[in-house]
C-alpha cells in the first residue's frame, strides 16, 4: 500500500524509547532548578514582551505629539516605534531559542541520570 508506515520499523523504535521515571525526575533537586530557573526566565520574558507591546498604545494615547515627530519624510517617532515591534518579537524569539537550548541540556542530562530502571541507554 503506497504511503502506509512499516509497522515493524514503527514497532521497532516504540520499543527502543526509553521510560522515565517521572516521579523520580519530579523528586530531583536538579530538575526543581530547572523549573524555577525556566520559569523565572519565561515570566521576565513575557513581562518584557507585554510592557513593550503595550508601550505603543499608552504612548499613542499619552504622548501622541512625541510620536507625531517626523524622522524622515512621512516617517514619524510612532511609525518607528510601531514597527520595532516586529524587530522586538524577533530579538525575543532569538533570545528564548538560546536559552532553551541550554535549558534543554540541562533537561536532558537530568533525564540521563534518573532513567527508570532496567531500561537500556
Amino acid at each position: 500500500m503506497l504511503g502506509a508506515p512499516d509497522t515493524r520499523r514503527v514497532k521497532k523504535k516504540i520499543m527502543t524509547l526509553r521510560s522515565f521515571d517521572w516521579v523520580a525526575i519530579h523528586a530531583t533537586p536538579a530538575f526543581r532548578d530547572l523549573h524555577r530557573r525556566k520559569a523565572r526566565f519565561l515570566w521576565g520574558l513575557m513581562a518584557l514582551a507585554i510592557s513593550y507591546y503595550f508601550l505603543l498604545p499608552i504612548g499613542a494615547a499619552y504622548f501622541s505629539a512625541w510620536y507625531r515627530i517626523k524622522v524622515w519624510g512621512p516617517i514619524n517617532v510612532g511609525l518607528v516605534f510601531a514597527l520595532s515591534q516586529f524587530l522586538m518579537a524577533w530579538g525575543i524569539a532569538l533570545w528564548y531559542a538560546h536559552a532553551a537550548s541550554r535549558f534543554d541540556v540541562i533537561a536532558a542530562e537530568i533525564a540521563r541520570q534518573t532513567h527508570a530502571p532496567g531500561t537500556e541507554e
